[in-house]
């Protein structure tokens, strides 16, 4: 407030004969603003509340702020810098971003093609039983009441079919576009990770060595172009798909950026390698071996049905061209065979089963050779912390942690007792 102090000086009038009276009054006023107080809220009535409440709400949400009413600016512009690790870098993080968008394009590519492919295994699956089943009518047809231009059209639709299946059966759409599947798949969970590294602000050296290595290991596993670099579709053997990099020289387990806890063993016991390497055995005696055998199974199916389809075509063709009653009876049934055997092998795409059998075996083996590598590791300082990692893969196999132990007891049981476990390590597939 303004205090307005007014002091009046009356000077006395002098009369004078050949002047009037005057008198004359002077004012003056002097404006005088204090000093403003500073507001503080220590000062305020309600200032304790006020603090207990936001030492409290800190407190809940895993802050601790020594003095969080009397912050300064520069301090919370401070604390809301991005803050790297001294092992980390800009040329380091740079690198990162760059493998981060070579991974987003690798996932909407691998998106494209396999939409692609299925599509291609739905048009070519209606054309070849399209013109198969107009054939085999054809052939019927002039089973009964002889025509030369239903035995030619019969005969160049049979052809075409023959053709057509083959190509099928040697690029398998179905297993195609499964495979671009896992891969894009496997493309986001590896995006997943980049943004994870970047988002903790602690990447490494070895840690973009490590992601570029993913990447190759992914591209050579899951090939885009058809023309010498296809997966092979009938090998000799069943063999689980492989998209990692060696475990052993280049494992998720040894990053530098890992926490180690108070104890010496970083988390781990005894108790715990022994319950690692119990699963371990199981996802390889029962879970991968089952995933392998299945496989097999399916492989040869899968390959006497590539066989079998294109071969009654060839049958109904050369039954179209001889001609004769005999033969366009032969044709039309040879005709209806294929047309059953191909909507099966490719209706039922058994070529994408035989692929899914061998990204879940490749899963198995996956999760095997991790836990082996890191059980093996005798520096626990490069180990991922026990607890960690024993959740890790329970959360991997579908299970909560007693259940994992449970079965990691019944393993160790049954390898004492000479026996086999009942159930298999994962619950999801």
């Amino acid at each position: 407030m303004a205090a307005l102090q007014a002091s009046s000086l009356l000077i006395p009038s002098h009369s004078s004969s050949s002047t009037g009276c005057s008198s004359k009054r002077v004012i003056t006023a002097s404006i005088q603003v204090p000093k403003p107080s500073i507001l503080s809220l220590a000062d305020h009535p309600g200032a304790a509340i006020a603090k207990k409440l936001v030492e409290e709400l800190n407190t809940r949400n895993g802050y601790a702020f020594a003095e969080p009413l009397q912050m300064e600016v520069a301090q919370k512009d401070k604390v809301l810098e991005p803050r790297l690790s001294p092992t980390s870098s800009i040329e380091t993080i740079t690198k990162l971003y760059a493998i981060l968008e070579a991974v987003e394009d690798r996932v909407e590519m691998h998106d494209n093609i396999g939409e692609q492919r299925d599509n291609w295994n739905k048009l070519l699956l209606n054309s070849v039983s399209m013109m198969t089943l107009t054939a085999t009518t054809m052939a019927a047809m002039a089973a009964a009441a002889p025509a030369p231009s239903l035995r030619v059209c019969s005969a160049l639709l049979f052809t075409a079919a023959t053709g057509m299946s083959l190509v099928m059966s040697k690029i398998q759409p179905s297993q195609l576009a499964e495979e671009q599947r896992n891969a894009s798949r496997l493309f986001k969970q590896l995006r997943s990770e980049i943004k994870s590294m970047l988002a903790l602000q602690s990447p490494t050296k070895s840690d973009v060595k490590e992601t570029m290595e993913k990447v190759l290991a992914l591209d050579r596993a899951y090939p885009l172009p058809l023309l010498g670099a296809m997966i092979e579709k009938f090998p000799a053997k069943f063999e689980p798909a492989a998209w990692w990099p060696s475990v052993s020289n280049n494992s998720s387990h040894s990053r530098g950026r890992k926490t180690v806890t108070i104890t010496e063993r970083n988390g781990w016991s005894d108790e715990l390698e022994l319950e690692m390497r119990a699963i371990a055995q199981v996802l390889k005696s029962k879970d991968k071996q089952d995933y392998s055998r299945l496989g097999n199974l399916a492989l040869k199916l899968n390959k006497t049905l590539a066989v079998l389809g294109p071969l009654l075509t060839s049958i109904a063709v050369a039954g179209s061209a001889f001609g004769g009653s005999t033969a366009m009876t032969v044709a039309a049934i040879a005709g209806a065979m294929a047309a059953t055997v191909n909507g099966f092998e490719h209706g039922a795409q058994v070529g994408m089963v035989v692929e899914m059998y061998r990204n879940n075996a490749g899963f198995f083996e996956l999760m095997e050779e991790t836990i082996q590598a890191t059980v093996e590791e005798r520096d626990f300082n490069k180990r991922e912390n026990g607890k960690m990692f024993e959740m890790k893969v329970a959360v991997k196999l579908g299970r909560s942690l007693s259940q994992l132990r449970d079965l990691a007891r019944k393993s160790v049981a049954s390898c004492i007792k000479g026996t086999e476990v009942d159930e298999y390590g994962s619950k999801l597939f």
